[in-house]
């Protein structure tokens, strides 16, 4: 926490809160000392630049209106809440480590380890006194002395599970939301390392059903997770039961038997499942890729051809889907009521050749109850994992990529890099330079850039013409960084790719892709505007980006929109044009600050007029400048 300038002198301005409740918080000083102090003194410590020029104007207020001298605390700290509402406190940083860092210094962070052992505990805890419970009025029962002793003893037994099942249900709560966070939060971070290369093959359905398969893994997961655990302590509970009843061993051993073909139909069944997820992201994808384009095939397919292959890919699906069911019906009926024959078989045979004492019966049969009970939960833990582990096919990539080195995305410290671009402008070198740079997109596939040489000197206006398809995008990609060269040199003030690091480098060369590779987010116009530059904005940014959209030819559309800044943008937001997207796209590769601005081909969908406000504003406000454009 950044404490106000005149609440502290010297340089000791920031605190370190370490832990806090409502009554007490650990903070670090900045004498490094640790201190537990109330939470209302770091409260007044953040406020005190704030509301200190209200403080004297509330005081004399509430004299002037006769508030007793017991209760103006009290109400002016409500005035002050009051009037001071819309202000933000700035200067609060969360320090923890990367998402892409180790999963198992993360879970102990989030103390997953610990509430799944309270989970587990629990369970065994519970099952034991289930256990406990029942053999006290059994045995009660059994040896003819029943009285009210081993009725109260029951009953008292009952009871103590209550604490420890709503400790079960509070661990299991905990980590499901801690354990989802987590899992949300490194999903998050995965995907914003992804290049641009391993999602450009992807069409909006199958993006649709990474977002939807990323829900059912936490969901189903944590669901099935805990059916299974439940199921793993039962079973044990179970083989002790049985081991201690009139089958022995034996008994135990069919168990273990009877495990082993449920655990084969849970293979066939993941097996068959997969056919069928896959089946169902075909029809997924499809769907939304029909949707999405249905004012073109409304107006040039022909409405006959519609659904030609919907009946393949149901016909394919349903045959699929019947397999799957066979397998379900397999497993939720021939799995437990199957174990119940297979154990009163094995109880007839000892029963009969062994002859053992009645107790030694009910526990047998006490035994083959509880593991009823736990292969019933085995069977929908699995499904659910199951259908968890379909999901994880779609979710693993996002999931991996979170730990990608930091070094190929930060590379070089900033300062070190600052150091170095004066030196290298006052020798007089490019700005930007590419040496015998080759690219090609597939492995196998032809060079689209071969032997490319260029020199982007700092303060240069550069138009590139070209026909359609012979590199010039994908020659702003390798510049903007967005694509790897095959060979090659590429050197930005001096420095490659691997030295400056991507952030750093794409905060230095900004691309305006071309229009069906930019988008207008669902947002406020604010945030498409400054999203590359800082978020949440300052007010000189918002007066910036206003005079900017103004020289663009956009001051019409700001007076129109009813919210201004704060109108939402998007499909489900303000429509723009054609022209007016164009010129956001502009708006928002200058704002960026970058030293190198690329327009690709961004200027192709304005009229003479805008087209020459435009270039007027652009040739003003990018230091140097690359177009792309068809000759």
């Amino acid at each position: 926490l950044r404490l106000p300038d005149g609440f502290c002198k010297g340089d000791g301005r920031f605190l370190a809160l370490l832990k806090g409740g409502h009554r007490r918080v650990s903070i670090v000083g900045p004498d490094l000392a640790i201190r537990r102090v109330h939470p209302a003194v770091v409260r007044d410590a953040l406020c005190h630049d704030v509301e200190a020029p209200f403080i004297a104007q509330t005081d004399r207020f509430l004299t002037g209106a006769g508030v007793p001298e017991h209760r103006r605390s009290r109400v002016g700290k409500a005035i002050l809440r009051a009037q001071l509402s819309p202000f933000r406190i700035r200067g609060c940083w969360l320090l923890r480590p990367s998402p892409g860092a180790s999963l198992w210094l993360q879970a102990r962070r989030a103390r997953l380890p610990r509430t799944l052992f309270m989970l587990i505990g629990g369970n065994i805890v519970l099952q034991v006194l289930t256990l406990l419970a029942w053999t006290v009025i059994g045995w009660g029962a059994l040896t003819g002395h029943f009285d009210w002793g081993w009725l109260w003893a029951w009953a008292l037994l009952l009871f103590t599970t209550i604490p420890f099942q709503m400790l079960i249900t509070q661990a299991q709560s905990q980590l499901a939301i801690n354990a989802g966070g987590l899992f949300k939060q490194r999903l998050l971070h995965g995907t914003l390392q992804l290049t641009p290369e391993e999602i450009r093959h992807q069409g909006a359905g199958q993006f649709l059903g990474r977002v939807m398969e990323s829900e059912a893994v936490e969901s189903l997961a944590l669901g099935g997770g805990f059916m299974v655990i439940l199921a793993v302590i039962q079973l044990g509970a179970a083989a002790v039961l049985l081991a201690l009843g009139s089958g022995g061993w034996f008994h135990v051993l069919l168990l273990l038997s009877w495990l082993v073909v449920a655990f084969v139909l849970c293979w066939l069944y993941i097996r068959r499942m997969r056919a069928w997820s896959e089946s169902y992201r075909e029809m997924t994808n499809d769907l939304v890729e029909r949707m999405i384009g249905h004012r073109t095939r409304l107006a040039q397919e022909d409405r006959q051809h519609w659904h030609d292959e919907e009946d393949h890919f149901l016909a394919r699906h349903q045959g699929v889907g019947k397999r799957v069911d066979a397998i379900v019906m397999q497993l939720s009926a021939l799995i437990p009521r199957g174990w119940m024959i297979l154990g009163l078989t094995g109880i007839s045979y000892t029963f009969v050749v062994v002859r053992g004492s009645p107790a030694e019966l009910v526990t047998s049969l006490g035994g083959m109850i509880f593991a009823l009970q736990a292969l019933t939960s085995l069977v929908t833990g699995v499904k659910s994992l199951a259908a968890a582990v379909m999901a994880w096919d779609q979710v693993a990539p996002l999931f991996r990529a979170a730990t990608r080195s930091q070094h190929e995305r930060l590379g070089t410290e900033p300062a070190l890099v600052l150091s170095a671009l004066s030196d290298t402008f006052e020798r007089g070198q490019p700005m930007m330079m590419a040496r015998e740079v080759d690219f090609r997109y597939r492995d196998r596939g032809r060079l689209v850039l071969q032997a490319c040489d260029l020199q982007i000197r700092k303060g240069d206006r550069l138009l590139l013409e070209g026909p359609s398809g012979g590199g010039k995008s994908t020659l702003a990609a390798l510049l903007a960084g967005l694509r790897v060269p095959e060979s090659g040199l590429l050197l930005l003030w001096g420095f490659d790719r691997q030295t400056m690091g991507d952030v750093a480098w794409r905060r230095r060369v900004v691309v305006a892709p071309q229009f069906h590779e930019n988008h207008v987010l669902t947002g406020t116009l604010a945030f498409n505007l400054l999203m590359g530059r800082r978020w949440p904005p300052m007010p000189e940014d918002l007066v910036e980006a206003e005079t900017i959209c103004r020289e663009l030819g956009l001051g019409d559309l700001l007076d129109r929109m009813p919210a201004g800044f704060q109108q939402m943008l998007g499909e489900s937001g303000w429509q723009l044009s054609h022209g007016e997207r164009s010129r956001l796209y502009i708006a928002r590769a200058i704002l960026q600050k970058a030293d190198l601005v690329i327009l690709d081909e961004s200027f192709g969908a304005l009229d003479p007029e805008n087209l020459r406000r435009a270039m007027r504003c652009v040739l003003d406000r990018a230091p140097t400048l690359l177009v792309i454009a068809h000759p």
